[in-house]
């Protein structure tokens, strides 16, 4: 965990070199998606410290290594910038994912989010923190008056929308699926997350006791070797609990796709 830590924390301090408040320059890749100078340097520079201290694990990476490697029982899931598009545009809701899977199942991960100064840290079996205070959702959270809804921008053009909360699109995958481990959101759903978006916060989420699983019903973990994830996307959401985590879904019905 200190390495992870350590790794985290530098690699934000590289972003925010690149980081404007009026903007920087963005691409488009071959899928569709932003990506910035800033993506690429962090990427390296995480991949080079991993393979550093631990030559033999294997690296999954969003900018780089897409497809599972064989023959690894660890195997680092970087997403160097989480809310590129946010970064790109100057706004605050970005950060580093790092998750370690064992055998393909989230072992351990740090999300650090350095201009909220949110640091998450987790480790399977052994609980969740933000800041080193640890997060423990109480079993009733849904009772309170004032929540939310953590959403993406494609939610409304999937599903019919019936949830009676406010809902609020804050642009990092990473980010919008912390607010349930934190207690500040009742529900939190991504449409079409990576699995470098979401790594981290599900065993996050699952450590602060919590409820987190795909709305299609797909297994997920353990990842299998030799697939490419770039090609694999996940409708994901999370809740407080699982009671809360079918109520919105009954309440999130897929549109029918037009002919």
């Amino acid at each position: 965990m200190d390495f992870t830590r350590t790794l985290a924390l530098d690699a934000g301090k590289v972003l925010l070199g690149y980081y404007r408040t009026n903007g920087i320059t963005q691409e488009l890749k071959d899928d569709k998606t932003v990506v910035t100078e800033a993506d690429l340097a962090v990427d390296l520079l995480i991949r080079e410290k991993i393979h550093k201290a631990f030559p033999v694990d294997g690296i999954l990476s969003e900018e780089e290594n897409t497809i599972y490697p064989t023959g690894k029982r660890f195997v680092w899931v970087i997403d160097p910038l989480d809310g590129t598009t946010n970064f790109s545009l100057g706004l605050h809701y970005w950060g580093v994912l790092l998750t370690r899977l064992k055998d393909g199942m989230p072992d351990l991960a740090v999300l650090y989010f350095p201009l909220l100064n949110d640091l998450f840290t987790t480790e399977y079996g052994k609980g969740a923190f933000l800041n080193d205070q640890q997060l423990q959702l109480k079993p009733r959270i849904y009772a309170h008056t004032v929540t939310f809804f953590s959403c993406c921008s494609r939610t409304h053009r999937n599903y019919q929308v019936e949830i009676p909360y406010k809902p609020r699109i804050l642009g990092s995958a990473g980010y919008g699926l912390s607010t349930i481990a934190r207690g500040s959101a009742i529900l939190a759903l991504e449409v079409t997350p990576k699995i470098w978006d979401f790594a981290g916060s599900w065993l996050l989420t699952q450590e602060a006791g919590g409820y987190i699983a795909p709305m299609d019903g797909k297994t997920i973990f353990p990842l299998q070797p030799g697939v490419d994830y770039q090609k694999q996307s996940y409708p994901l959401l999370a809740a407080p609990s699982e009671e809360r985590w079918q109520f919105g879904r009954q309440r999130l019905q897929p549109r029918l796709a037009k002919a």
